[in-house]
């Protein structure tokens, strides 16, 4: 089993910056890859960005150039750096962790974006 802990959402005002955590445990192999998502109230929920355990990353359209996804292998931990941010990314974040065949997905970080 994995377990994964977001942590580092809160109330931010337009144009500022948060940085998310995604803390992973328990039986992960040392290849997998980290992604991030949102759901927004009423909305589905949105693929945002991923890294794999090389390093290579992919962002949404949505957030390039104002999100980077980051990790910490020796720590099995991941990160999302959110810049710029607009009301409009205001929503509930969540990493995903693919490992071993299998999806894992943390409880959720909200992130809300007003002044």
């Amino acid at each position: 089993q994995v377990q994964l802990v977001e942590s580092g959402g809160g109330l931010v005002q337009p144009g500022g910056s948060l940085r998310l955590s995604c803390a992973a445990s328990g039986s992960i192999f040392r290849i997998y890859t980290m992604g991030w998502y949102r759901q927004a109230p009423g909305k589905q929920r949105e693929f945002l960005a991923l890294i794999t355990s090389g390093g290579s990353t992919t962002y949404a359209h949505s957030v390039k150039g104002r999100f980077t996804i980051s990790r910490d292998n020796a720590k099995n931990t991941g990160y999302l750096q959110m810049n710029s941010l607009k009301p409009e990314d205001t929503a509930v974040y969540y990493c995903k962790l693919e490992n071993g065949g299998m999806d894992y997905w943390g409880k959720g970080t909200l992130v809300t974006v007003s002044s």
